[in-house]
């Protein structure tokens, strides 16, 4: 399930699923409020659909399933043809596996390109934004955190989280 954060200005006012973004919009506009909503996964702003949502259609769910070409050598296609629910269901547990056995942890290029979509979104116009992304994209991460001193609080708590980084 994809997770999201919202901000006003520059404060969380929400995390959760599309309902819970959902819900906060539909708090903030009597406010006159437009939120800004973060794709946790990809760090990229997420648009809110306010309509009710459409009647649940017949047949099987869309579940953004891509094909792509595996090349893979005749033993290894023999064993997952023995499998139970097929290859596709068999590679589908082993990449789960292997994603929980490393805790989710994406590699140093996908979170520092996660951390900075969220942060030239959000952050593009705050001082010492452009030290920070030298930073962020250096590996520096004494560096960046210290470039986000005085940056508001919850934005430079979701970039480290984004980031991967502690302090």
């Amino acid at each position: 399930m994809t997770h999201y954060t919202a901000f006003e200005d520059f404060e969380i006012v929400a995390t959760g699923d599309m309902t819970a973004m959902i819900a906060a919009q539909r708090a903030a506009l009597p406010r006159g409020v437009n939120l800004l909503i973060y794709d946790d996964e990809t760090g990229q702003v997420r648009d809110v659909d306010l309509r009710d949502a459409p009647p649940p259609q017949r047949g099987r769910p869309k579940l953004g399933v891509k094909p792509r070409e595996v090349t893979l050598l005749p033993r290894h296609w023999a064993w997952l043809s023995e499998q139970r629910g097929g290859a596709s269901a068999k590679l589908r547990s082993l990449v789960d596996d292997a994603m929980w056995a490393e805790g989710g942890r994406r590699s140093e290029a996908a979170r520092q390109k996660v951390t900075y979509a969220f942060l030239s979104s959000i952050a593009g116009d705050l001082r010492r934004f452009e030290a920070m992304s030298r930073a962020l994209f250096a590996s520096d991460w004494d560096g960046f955190v210290a470039e986000m001193a005085d940056w508001p609080e919850d934005v430079k708590r979701y970039a480290m989280r984004l980031a991967g980084v502690t302090g």
